[in-house]
């Protein structure tokens, strides 16, 4: 495993981070859960990413109880604040008041005192911007989370949210956790350019492209048994998400990649994450897993260096099929 700045922070964070956003709690049982996260210690892994609304909190209570044992210096801890947990009006959001409440609640359940970092979870239309960023400041200045960031957040959001946290004497946003892979590419003309001016690092989510990039999809055959796109989960299901992306020139192309991993000794996986890491403004890419094996795996796409007519050859087959309009980098308005 190799470690990388958190933006220009002084902290570092593994580059791959184990995270459970469909895993814990719904596919996964608990006592995989724990085999899965001292799979991911193991292998060097020190980040951990969960939210307080991953499968209605019971994500955070999993991963709580997995490193309860571990000690709590070691590793770093992300948790997430904005989407519902609740049936209530302000079970949502970024107002001061469910930020609080929501936020000690992910303390209980994560069995701590403090988390590592604290983002929020997406752009809150309803809510004063000045409110949220007083609250998480509050917060930092308690001692409760030692860094705070946003997750997809747009370039004028960030930028705006800067502009207060500077006038106001704030601390600053160190990263935005956002969805990027070699076919979703949605912050690279705005988002990536301003991060890069001003110090915050990505830590990114569906790097493997909600598994397309792995090349067990394959054109013309039915999705194989028990992968996301057959898990129907009403909580949590994957398929929803992957639907989109399995169409036959997708999943053609994605197979024409499967030469360039075999010519470098490594897996697809491992070579969609690596692509991802390539980006310098990259400081971690997140990836789930359902079992240890499948952790050990993922866990060697650190430290992998494609050389440039590697990344090349790889944009030139997928050429045409990436998502790169900025304007997919959006919050629900009004707030879900």
């Amino acid at each position: 495993m190799e470690y990388r700045k958190l933006g220009n922070s002084g902290m570092y964070v593994s580059e791959i981070t184990y995270g459970n956003w469909i895993t814990h709690g719904s596919q996964v049982d608990s006592e995989s859960a724990k085999k899965c996260v001292r799979a991911a210690l193991d292998a060097g892994i020190t980040t951990f990413d969960t939210a307080d609304s991953y499968a209605f909190g019971r994500a955070e209570t999993v991963l709580g109880k997995s490193l309860k044992s571990v000690k709590r210096e070691s590793y770093e801890l992300i948790t997430k604040i904005y989407w519902p947990t609740g049936e209530g009006k302000n079970d949502r959001g970024l107002s001061r008041k469910h930020i609080f409440e929501s936020f000690h609640a992910s303390l209980d359940r994560l069995q701590t005192d403090h988390v590592d970092v604290l983002i929020c979870h997406r752009y809150d239309h309803e809510t004063p911007l000045e409110e949220t960023l007083s609250a998480f400041d509050d917060i930092l200045r308690q001692g409760k989370a030692h860094y705070i960031g946003v997750s997809e957040w747009n370039a004028r959001e960030i930028s705006q949210a800067l502009a207060i946290q500077d006038a106001k004497g704030y601390t600053r946003f160190v990263t935005n956790q956002a969805q990027y892979s070699a076919l979703y590419r949605v912050i690279e003309k705005e988002v990536v350019p301003l991060a890069e001016k001003e110090g915050i690092g990505h830590i990114v989510f569906s790097p493997l492209c909600q598994g397309v990039l792995t090349g067990k999809y394959q054109p013309g055959k039915k999705p194989p048994a028990n992968s996301r796109a057959t898990d129907k989960n009403s909580l949590v299901g994957g398929a929803e998400f992957i639907t989109g992306w399995l169409r036959e020139d997708v999943l053609t192309a994605v197979q024409k990649l499967k030469p360039i991993a075999a010519d470098l000794d490594i897996s697809m996986a491992q070579l969609a994450l690596a692509w991802v890491l390539n980006n310098t403004n990259v400081s971690s890419a997140i990836m789930g897993a359902t079992s240890p094996a499948q952790v050990k795996d993922n866990a060697k796409g650190a430290g992998v260096k494609l050389t440039s007519d590697v990344v090349s050859e790889m944009n030139k087959i997928l050429n045409g099929l990436a998502e790169t309009d900025p304007k997919k980098n959006q919050s629900p308005n009004p707030r879900a």
